[in-house]
């Protein structure tokens, strides 16, 4: 699999002897689990002439994409982007009205805080024929792979998920909604801004006891939880130096953890709800 771009220019240039374009397919490819793609996003990455990936998408689905297809890295890393937003648009459009099958590979679900919806548009404006394959999404596939339900009946009858980075940066948590208690929230790429998001909670009424769960590398062999409460998150961050990709899972329901018991299992790389995990879970919640 080749990685480097030094081959743009020939793919760019049109197929000998064909004139048809090309199309683009936007693909989920779930929160890391390679065994949580879907059979459609597999047999797409399978037989595309080119994977144009973010840093999301993890290795073992990456190690999917076959050697001779060109893989593009166009991931954005916190303080270190890649191509921008519309440098990838027009990449795009570029390698389809070239003739090729274009597979753009998002971590998750690509209409979930994956901008798939702007380049859809961007396509669609260019005459791109475009296509949307979902994803498992980082808020289900993570919480699922720890144990926590998103929602229950007891304590849980709705569910939010927020962008943890706003459009400027720091998010703007501005709606008293937030505090009700029977809800779930669950922020993406909300690091950086956890001390900003735990005030912005606490002062929309949200309990400084709230229970946190920061779900690090979820679905992965690799994943750690976190438990902390509200007041703590900030801290928690800080002192285990939780890191990207993590989601933080704010709610009663994050009570219903409990630490993985290894089971018999046939699988790759899941770290599931009663598989052990490569790191123990920390806790900081009195018991």
């Amino acid at each position: 699999m080749t990685q480097a771009s030094e081959s743009l220019d020939k793919l760019f240039n049109p197929r000998d002897g064909e004139h048809a374009q090309g199309g683009v397919w936007l693909v989920g490819a779930g929160p890391g689990d390679v065994e949580l793609l879907t059979l459609k996003a597999w047999r797409l990455i399978n037989s595309a002439d080119v994977v144009v990936y973010d840093r999301l998408v993890s290795e073992a689905i990456m190690a999917e994409v076959p050697p001779e297809t060109l893989a593009i890295d166009v991931g954005k890393k916190p303080g270190s982007h890649g191509l921008k937003q519309v440098q990838t648009n027009q990449l795009l459009v570029d390698l389809a009205r070239s003739g090729r099958q274009v597979v753009r590979l998002k971590g998750g679900d690509p209409f979930i805080f994956g901008r798939g919806g702007e380049e859809m548009l961007y396509l669609q404006q260019a005459g791109i024929a475009c296509q949307i394959v979902p994803g498992i999404t980082a808020a289900a596939g993570c919480a699922a792979a720890s144990g926590i339900p998103l929602t229950h009946r007891d304590c849980a009858q709705s569910l939010r998920l927020i962008t943890g980075h706003g459009k400027s940066g720091e998010p703007q948590l501005d709606d008293a909604s937030l505090a009700a208690n029977n809800q779930t929230l669950v922020f993406y790429m909300g690091l950086k801004w956890s001390a900003s998001i735990s005030a912005q909670l606490q002062a929309q009424g949200r309990n400084a006891q709230t229970p946190v769960a920061i779900i690090e590398n979820g679905t992965r062999a690799d994943q750690r939880v976190m438990i902390t409460t509200l007041a703590e998150l900030a801290h928690t961050v800080e002192v285990q130096q939780a890191q990207s990709p993590a989601l933080l899972l704010v709610g009663d329901v994050v009570h219903f953890y409990r630490q993985p018991v290894r089971i018999n299992a046939h699988s790759s790389n899941v770290a599931a709800p009663f598989m052990a995990t490569n790191q123990p879970a920390i806790s900081l919640m009195a018991k």
